[in-house]
């Protein structure tokens, strides 16, 4: 029996040229060792049978127990499970890359599990080689999962036909494994990521504020809604914000920074980001300022209905004129008035949440 081919990764043309070889010899079939920020994994294609039927033998695994698929990006989930629960897109939001496998119901039949790693060897390996690839811990099952190169290579060296020597795992435990495809969210299997973490965000609040450029009004009620929540010692809510026509990456305006630095609250930081679907899915609440936000929002993301408010239709103010005005284009005493309104709503939105 030929031994295995490896190649060290010590330097960017060998990380590289992993990378390549890799995804080239996954594509043909064959079976690779790759490193995640876990574990080191046997990385196959998930389209190939003869490849799956090779790796189940290695493994020693049972028939009946399917491997996780892993994906290079999120909306990759999309293609391969159907009926996404929001407490799974608030995990593949929060987690994601990372430690964390989630089982869903699957676009075939039956259930999928999914991971994205937080490997930036893994992640790359998975989008060259343009298939699915399954990707279960590098050792005989039952036998524990290898943390380093040489504990993965230890029982498999001539069993799988190449390996990619990254180091020592970043973490050195299993991902955490949480089933979603029933209302009853259960955790299978513990691992890297904490149980009462992955509980927690299941359970939290995820509130979502919208305006259009994400530069002034959705970002003075993010910064004031979390002052309150603060002040109220609530962690149970994760509050954010973005715009319909936001600049990617762009900052609060400098009108809007002044006004709420005058309040205590500085959001220098501030990067603005655009409405996706993704946002949409993981939110329980969505809080626009105008109409013409709602109306666009409903365009692409029909299923938000219910969970989709005006911040003075759901602050319950009683006024003939439920939108709240762009200021852009006004002075710091229009963005004092913008800002009074939206404190007011918002004071009412936290009592309500």
């Amino acid at each position: 029996m030929s031994l295995t081919k490896v190649i060290k990764v010590d330097s960017l043309a060998s990380e590289n040229e992993a990378i390549l070889t890799a995804a080239k010899f996954l594509a043909a079939g064959k079976l690779v060792i790759i490193p995640t920020e876990t574990v080191y994994g046997i990385a196959a294609s998930a389209a190939n049978k003869k490849a799956l039927k090779k790796l189940y033998e290695i493994k020693k695994r049972p028939k009946a127990k399917p491997f996780t698929i892993l994906i290079g990006q999120k909306y990759k989930a999309l293609e391969l499970a159907k009926d996404i629960s929001r407490p799974a897109h608030k995990l593949m939001h929060k987690f994601w890359p990372g430690p964390l496998t989630l089982i869903l119901q699957s676009t075939q039949e039956g259930t999928v599990g999914l991971r994205m790693p937080d490997d930036q060897i893994a992640l790359r390996i998975i989008q060259e080689a343009g298939v699915p690839l399954v990707c279960p811990s590098a050792n005989i099952s039952d036998q524990p999962a290898p943390a380093n190169f040489e504990q993965a290579l230890k029982d498999l060296n001539g069993k799988v036909d190449l390996a990619i020597d990254a180091g020592p795992a970043k973490l050195g435990l299993e991902s955490t494994i949480v089933d979603l495809s029933t209302d009853d969210p259960r955790i299978i299997r513990s691992g890297a990521i904490k149980d009462e973490e992955i509980m927690a965000a299941i359970k939290s609040k995820t509130i979502l504020f919208v305006c259009t450029g994400n530069s002034c009004r959705s970002v003075m009620a993010e910064a004031y809604l979390k002052k309150l929540l603060a002040q109220q010692n609530r962690t149970d809510i994760e509050v954010s914000s973005a715009g319909m026509m936001a600049l990617e990456g762009m900052g609060a305006s400098r009108e809007t920074e002044d006004v709420l630095a005058a309040e205590g609250m500085h959001v220098s930081q501030h990067r603005a980001q655009r409405v996706t679907k993704e946002l949409i899915d993981q939110s329980d609440i969505i809080l626009v300022m105008e109409d013409i936000h709602e109306q666009k929002i409903l365009q692409f993301a029909p299923q938000a209905k219910n969970r989709l408010f005006l911040l003075k239709e759901f602050a319950k103010i009683n006024d003939n004129n439920l939108n709240i005005a762009d200021p852009v284009g006004g002075d710091t005493r229009v963005y004092q008035q913008i800002f009074s309104m939206i404190k007011d709503a918002v004071e009412r939105v936290s009592k309500i949440i």
